[in-house]
């Protein structure tokens, strides 16, 4: 029996030329949810410090960076981009025998760069048990949650969608403040959906995606879930209820066929860049005309060919269609090989919904899979994102995700029966050129 999720919600959410003109979104900002969660002064909360490893590894992963003012409108950037700068995820996370933060379950209020602790811990206490781990883990635990409705108060149904690769963002952050910080990690699918997302109070506005691991087990040790749960804390403030979201998150939240990488990245960037890389990334808004090199190409794709530790790896097929590389015939690419030859600049910007981030760019990336679990595979095209983003602004150019495409039309373009998850632009910032 095929128990393949996420296929029919999948299909419902597609765009199409036409289905993009017929249901034209219409936005009410004065309903829009907020983007970031604060729990009650009660809790006692610890300033993140950039001087001490594990504040600062923490606010790596999606501390704010920049603040934009536009009439009206205020926008706070973060480590992570996120579609429409929504910011659909809350980082929680539990510390135990880490110098800085008492042993306990936290959550990270990014609005304050700020640790908040929910519940100290006991040395038997703790959630190792919802991670299908026996024994205490020495190090952090990491739980990305989604308030969805961020996200589907603009994308509607869709947003699912959105929310799995900004989850991924996330844990690709978690990848790149590891290396930096020199912290094995591994990123895990396979938890207690049901009973995290009991444990922290939360009602149908939040719920839990998925995990990551940066600590070792302790010997002779062994954990239980402390008793009773953590108070509620209204996430958006606001919500509407989307059944297609709540449908397909119950569906995706059992595995199946899982296939574990037990095998780590192996990253060689220069740390001073990469931090910098990190704090400086930002979505380019308009691509210039200047190439980028062959050599610089194969570096982005040896970031993208390389493992990602997890107990759920789903097969994903990268596509790039080369606009613009030094020495490059122009063309659709698939791992380094010319499929098929010619000027698609045009066509890469028609199907990204007619955005001159497909065609302007030097590559853009289609990312593709007929992988079985859905809410693994959509989170690891989010992960590889994340790589695009820091490996390009890495190299000195840029990167622009892309969650809106011609869905059935991309597919055909690249002459596949896999499902789209996800579009990536790389290249020279505009902005850059003047």
């Amino acid at each position: 029996m095929n128990k393949c999720s996420g296929r029919e919600y999948h299909e419902e959410t597609k765009h199409s030329w036409a289905s993009v003109r017929e249901n034209p979104n219409r936005l009410d900002w004065s309903e829009q949810p907020r983007s970031m969660k604060i729990y009650p002064k009660n809790f006692r909360r610890t300033k993140l410090k950039s001087s001490h490893p594990l504040h600062s590894f923490i606010y790596h992963i999606g501390g704010i960076t920049a603040k934009k003012v536009y009439p009206g409108a205020e926008y706070y950037l973060r480590t992570n981009p996120s579609a429409g700068a929504l910011y659909p995820n809350e980082i929680y996370f539990q510390s135990r025998g880490v110098e800085g933060l008492e042993d306990g379950i936290y959550h990270f209020e990014v609005a304050t760069s700020s640790a908040v602790l929910l519940k100290p811990i006991s040395s038997d206490e703790g959630l190792e048990p919802c991670l299908n781990e026996r024994r205490a883990m020495r190090g952090v635990l990491f739980f990305i949650s989604s308030p969805w409705y961020r996200s589907a108060w603009k994308y509607k149904k869709r947003a699912f969608r959105y929310c799995l690769l900004d989850t991924g963002h996330i844990l690709g952050a978690i990848e790149a403040a590891s290396y930096l910080y020199n912290h094995a990690y591994r990123i895990v699918y396979d938890i207690d959906l049901e009973r995290l997302n009991s444990f922290f109070g939360f009602e149908k506005d939040e719920f839990f995606l998925a995990s990551a691991i940066a600590a070792v087990p302790i010997a002779g040790s062994e954990a239980v879930v402390p008793d009773g749960c953590i108070a509620r804390a209204d996430p958006v403030g606001v919500a509407s209820c989307v059944p297609e979201i709540e449908r397909v998150y119950l569906e995706t939240s059992g595995l199946y066929g899982c296939k574990k990488e037990p095998r780590f990245p192996k990253l060689s960037f220069n740390k001073g860049v990469w931090e910098e890389t990190i704090l400086k990334r930002r979505s380019v808004r308009a691509f210039g005309s200047r190439p980028i090199s062959r050599r610089d190409f194969e570096t982005l794709q040896d970031i993208l060919n390389m493992p990602i530790p997890s107990d759920c790896d789903e097969p994903l097929r990268i596509y790039a269609v080369v606009n613009r590389v030094e020495g490059m015939v122009p063309g659709i690419y698939m791992d380094g090989r010319l499929l098929k030859e010619g000027d698609f600049s045009a066509m890469a910007g028609y199907l990204c919904l007619e955005q001159g981030l497909g065609s302007d760019s030097a590559v853009t990336y289609f990312l593709l899979s007929r992988g079985c679990n859905y809410r693994p595979m959509y989170i690891k095209a989010g992960i590889l994102g994340h790589r695009l983003y820091l490996g390009s602004g890495y190299l000195g150019f840029g990167c622009s995700g892309i969650g809106a495409y011609y869905d059935d039309e991309t597919a055909s373009f690249l002459e596949s029966d896999e499902m789209v998850l996800y579009a990536l632009a790389v290249g020279y910032d505009k902005e850059a050129e003047r």
